[in-house]
């Protein structure tokens, strides 16, 4: 199957009650993930923005950052991220993650179900 990048869904959004909206394109809907997933979108936080601070319990969210460099709450501990780092939150750990440089971050989300 191929799904081509003009048919994905793009939406823009505050998330989490982060600053600022980011632009979400979903790569993938919930039920092409045939129940082992809920997520699966090409994310973009402008400069400032973020999402923000919540939970993942009985799943996993993964970040992988394509472009850009941000800071990463990876359950109350604050770390520097950037283009190529992968960042994992579940087992009931939260996180967030802010555009703390002048250019767009970019990260691939998914996330897993247990």
């Amino acid at each position: 199957m191929i799904t081509r990048s003009e048919h994905c869904p793009v939406k823009s959004v505050c998330l989490r009650e982060g600053k600022g909206e980011v632009q979400m394109k979903d790569l993938a809907p919930k039920e092409a993930l045939y129940g082992h997933g809920r997520l699966f979108s090409h994310v973009t936080i402008q400069p400032g923005c973020s999402i923000g601070y919540h939970d993942h319990t009985h799943e996993t969210e993964f970040y992988y950052i394509i472009r850009g460099e941000g800071l990463f709450n990876d359950d109350g501990q604050e770390i520097p991220v950037h283009t190529g780092d992968v960042c994992a939150t579940g087992g009931g750990k939260s996180h967030s993650i802010e555009n703390t440089s002048g250019e767009p971050l970019e990260l691939i989300a998914l996330i897993v179900l247990e």
